[in-house]
C-alpha cells in the first residue's frame, strides 16, 4: 500500500462585501430616481387630493387626481377646462398664510362678458347660453347670485361645479381682484381621478355647449398639494 497525500479540509468561502463601485451605482441610481421624478412632477404631471366638495359630482372629497401640466405649455387655456391653480392671490389662503391651490372650472377667458343670468337663469358668455348640464351638479342652478363681469387680459374668470357649495370667482367680486384669477397662475389641466380604486380613471372634462372659443395663455406652474 502507497503512501497517500494527507489531505486538508476546503477553506471556507469568504463572502464579499460590496465594493466602493457598488455603492456609486447606488447612490447614482437613486440621484437618477429622485431626478425623474422631479422631471415629472414639474414639467408632465403631479398628485393631488380633493379635500372639498366644491367640484361634485365631478371631483369628490377624498379623490387623488392627477394634473397635466404640459398641455398648457403646448396649447392655451380652454373654456370648460377643469383646473387646478395657486389661488392665493385671488381667493386668499385657507393654510395660515401659505400656498393654498384650488380646483375650479374655467367660465370665462379674458375679453369674456359672462352674465348670470338670462331669462332661463342660464349664464351667458359674450351673450349666448352656457348648456352646463354635463357637470353641473345635480339640483343646483348656474348660479344664485347675479353678477355681469367683463374678464380682464390676463384673467380668468372660475367656477365649482357644485355652485351651492363653491367659493369661486363669484364669491370674491368685492375683492380688490374682483374675483378674477390671473392666467399664468394656472398650474394644470385636471387629467383622471387615481384613487379611489371604484373612481379609478373618472375625469372632469366636458362637452358643454360654449360660446366660440377664446383662449388664454398660463405661465409656469405652481407647487403642489391639495386642493380647495
Amino acid at each position: 500500500m502507497g503512501d497517500t497525500a494527507p489531505s486538508h479540509p476546503a477553506k471556507p468561502t469568504r463572502r464579499r462585501g460590496w465594493s466602493t463601485r457598488s455603492w456609486v451605482d447606488l447612490v447614482v441610481l437613486v440621484v437618477l430616481a429622485v431626478l425623474a421624478t422631479w422631471l415629472v412632477r414639474t414639467f408632465l404631471v403631479a398628485p393631488f387630493s380633493i379635500p372639498s366638495g366644491s367640484m361634485e359630482n365631478t371631483l369628490r372629497p377624498g379623490d387623488r387626481i392627477l394634473v397635466d401640466r404640459l398641455s398648457y405649455r403646448l396649447h392655451d387655456v380652454r373654456r370648460g377646462d377643469a383646473v387646478v391653480f395657486d389661488g392665493t392671490e385671488a381667493f386668499g389662503s385657507l393654510n395660515g398664510g401659505g400656498t393654498t391651490d384650488y380646483v375650479k372650472r374655467v367660465v370665462g377667458l379674458p375679453g369674456d362678458h359672462v352674465v348670470c343670468c338670462d331669462s332661463q337663469g342660464r349664464i351667458t358668455v359674450g351673450g349666448r347660453a352656457l348648456d352646463e348640464s354635463a357637470y353641473l351638479h345635480p339640483g343646483d342652478v348656474p348660479s344664485e347670485l347675479r353678477f355681469d363681469v367683463t374678464v380682464p387680459a390676463g384673467k380668468l374668470w372660475l367656477m365649482g361645479d357644485h355652485r351651492s357649495d363653491s367659493l369661486d370667482s363669484r364669491a370674491h367680486l368685492g375683492d380688490p381682484g374682483g374675483g378674477f384669477v390671473p392666467v399664468d397662475k394656472v398650474i394644470g389641466k385636471v387629467l383622471v381621478v387615481v384613487w379611489p380604486l371604484d373612481r379609478l380613471g373618472a375625469g372632469a372634462g366636458a362637452d358643454v355647449g360654449f360660446a366660440p372659443a377664446r383662449s388664454a395663455s398660463p405661465g409656469a406652474a405652481g407647487t403642489e398639494g391639495r386642493t380647495r
